[in-house]
């Protein structure tokens, strides 16, 4: 049987998120032994400190939402998490560049991420799948695997559309082993969190982790 709090960053990312959101989402991160925590970057320090003597992993987002900061500033932000104490760094793929065809700033954006990283942290890159092709979709899961990113990850979860079986097993297709696959946006319940595991998700974003777990219990 597949224990999902193994699988899930529990997440906040809204903008309206207080400091004592951010504690209540450690707690229920601690007392329920889920994966990770999700914040934004402001929150890295004060997340790592009420998950300080757990298990559960910090993770935060840089060149987020819209993946169009420039590689300097992308890089500087995911130094300055690295600095903080995360564990993890989710960043969004230059989209309105890779959709140009400027793979050149792409692969700066994402070379400057591993190099501020430097082994440090695992990398997620968010490919926002809802505003690319299959084909896109595909060829972006090719740059992960290029620069040996430890996952790629379907959505900020403020975009058009969130995670879907169908681009999550064409994700986990493409990448193989090579790299692994984070489900995230518009997962709300315990069927959407199983069908899209079985689709080949590793990892789940989700903020409705109470609402899936409380489902897991019962079954």
């Amino acid at each position: 049987m597949i224990n999902l709090r193994n699988y899930i960053d529990h997440t906040l990312l809204k903008a309206t998120a207080t400091e004592k959101d951010i504690e209540l989402l450690c707690k229920e991160a601690v007392d329920n032994r889920l994966f990770a925590v999700c914040v934004n970057p402001i929150y890295v320090k004060h997340a790592k400190k009420c998950i300080d003597g757990s298990d559960v992993k910090v993770c935060t987002v840089v060149g987020f939402p819209l993946g169009a900061s420039s590689p300097a500033a992308i890089g500087f932000e995911a130094r300055k998490a690295i600095e903080d104490g995360a564990d993890e760094i989710d960043f969004v793929l230059a989209v309105g560049a890779f959709l140009s065809g400027n793979m050149s700033l792409v692969r700066d954006c994402i070379k400057s991420i591993v190099n501020e990283v430097n082994g440090q942290a695992l990398i997620k890159m968010i490919i926002e799948t809802c505003y690319l092709t299959n084909e896109q979709i595909i060829e972006a899961c090719k740059l992960a695997v290029e620069f040996n990113l430890d996952f790629v990850k379907t959505s900020t979860g403020f975009g058009s559309g969130g995670a879907t079986v169908e681009h999550v097993k064409l994700m986990a297709e493409t990448v193989g082993d090579n790299c692994q696959v984070k489900a995230s946006g518009g997962i709300g319940t315990y069927e959407d969190a199983i069908s899209l595991i079985n689709a080949g998700a590793d990892r789940l974003g989700t903020s409705r982790t109470l609402t899936i777990i409380n489902k897991e219990s019962d079954k």
